[in-house]
């Protein structure tokens, strides 16, 4: 495959075939129900194809495609148990690989960049990818002063690829859900394209990359590789030594490491706005890198991929996100619905059972009640079961609740960076880190 499959009919055929593709196989499954086959096993033999079709297809697309199975991965720990065990693996795998294009396609890039000297630059290249993702992929190569360098390109028409699929797949929502249950898939698609102008700028992620390298510069807990170099499709960073990613870790990663590195992550996510003025939006596993101390034991968290930034008005949190989580976590009834409708969250004329709203908002409010909080997939099964859940009251709430804009990315950042905590199984000093970082929270 030398780059994405770039014609728009054979894309939009290969997504439209999916719901299709489930639908038959619900049929054969019906067919052999009737006779006599166990239901269990008709239905987790449907759930283990329909997860290979779906995220096979979604890695070999790449683009738009592959972003959103990437986003879906990070929510695998809500959807229910008997349903997700079949979706796991080819979730995991889309955090971290991807099919690979022709090592002659990276070099015309590299010429086009960094122009048709560029190997007294860039003075040794290896032949193949060391990683794969939506929109590019990765080799290892070494710069002219001796630095180990990670060169990042991006796939010939990614662009057009990554709108076109996220075009595709919003018409296809209402019958690409049943696929996924438990994850509401439009919102989902719709902060995708929101993102997606950004995502494609290596000029502008190299600006964020650069902020944030800087901010952590000698931190003892997180590391972000340096910008070497950029150009419209090419982008060149220091070469982050790392054994594995949080996707591995995911998979086979003890207790131990588990704990210390989804408490780094949590220590990322919620430092990095008040440094930066910015927050790290894509929080999936395979952007985060695991270094060993060197003891062998846990030690720093690399951070990449900078492409998807919130970029905070503020300069760092909302103080009043904190704030109402505080009061929340107090049970101040009337203080959170007035702080609420002050926000924006419920607007005009909307009254809300401040009961109810308590009990939407556990998810967010339940770790910071304890000293240390575990989080588990049964614990996110749980919360996700009940706010989507029609005959719960909580339903209710969420329909009637806003999402005001300049909060939109920080949930959908907070929501997965809570799904990678629930996939490690990770304990975490929660409330202590929101004391420490999030304004508003301990006054």
């Amino acid at each position: 495959m030398s780059d994405l499959p770039r014609k728009a009919v054979a894309r939009t055929a290969r997504l439209a075939a999916l719901p299709l593709g489930y639908a038959g196989r619900s049929a054969l499954g019906l067919g052999k129900r009737l006779g006599g086959q166990p239901a269990e096993a008709v239905m987790s033999e449907i759930q283990q194809r329909t997860a290979e079709q779906l995220f096979r297809t979604l890695g070999e697309l790449k683009g738009g495609a592959m972003k959103f199975g990437q986003a879906l991965s990070v929510l695998e720990s809500a959807l229910p148990e008997e349903l997700a065990a079949p979706y796991r693996e080819q979730l995991t795998r889309l955090q971290d690989s991807a099919p690979p294009m022709p090592t002659q396609t990276v070099r015309e890039a590299l010429a086009r960049d960094l122009g048709p000297d560029w190997r007294k630059q860039l003075v040794w290249l290896d032949g193949g990818p060391t990683a794969a993702a939506s929109i590019g992929q990765v080799h290892r190569g070494r710069w002219h002063d001796g630095r180990e360098v990670a060169v990042k390109v991006q796939y010939p028409g990614a662009g057009d690829a990554l709108r076109s699929d996220l075009r595709q797949l919003s018409r296809l929502a209402r019958t690409i859900g049943p696929l996924v249950p438990g994850v509401e898939i439009r919102p989902l698609i719709e902060e995708l394209q929101a993102r997606a102008t950004d995502e494609l700028d290596y000029r502008l992620e190299a600006e964020a990359q650069d902020v944030f390298a800087d901010a952590f510069t000698d931190d003892p807990e997180i590391v972000v590789p340096r910008v070497v170099a950029v150009g419209d499709t090419v982008l060149i960073t220091e070469w982050l030594e790392s054994p594995a990613s949080l996707a591995q870790v995911i998979r086979d990663g003890t207790q131990a490491e588990r704990d210390h590195y989804g408490e780094l992550l949590v220590r990322f996510l919620f430092s990095g706005p008040s440094r930066t003025g910015m927050l790290h939006a894509d929080p999936h596993p395979g952007n985060f890198r695991v270094l060993p101390g060197p003891d062998g034991e846990p030690g720093r968290l690399g951070v990449l991929d900078f492409g998807a930034v919130a970029r905070l008005v503020d300069d760092g949190l909302p103080e009043a996100m904190g704030r109402l989580i505080r009061i929340a976590g107090l049970q101040d009834r009337d203080a959170l619905i007035e702080g609420l409708r002050a926000e924006g969250f419920v607007k005009e004329r909307i009254s809300l059972d401040p009961d109810l709203v308590l009990d939407y908002l556990s998810p967010f409010v339940e770790p910071t009640l304890v000293e240390r909080f575990r989080f588990s997939r049964e614990w996110m099964q749980a919360q996700f079961q009940r706010i989507n859940n029609p005959r719960d009251p909580s339903y209710a709430v969420a329909m009637r609740l806003n999402l005001p804009p300049q909060y939109l990315l920080i949930h959908r950042t907070w929501l997965g960076g809570i799904g990678v905590l629930c996939q490690l199984g990770a304990e975490a000093p929660f409330r202590a880190i929101l004391t420490e970082m999030l304004p508003g929270f301990a006054d």
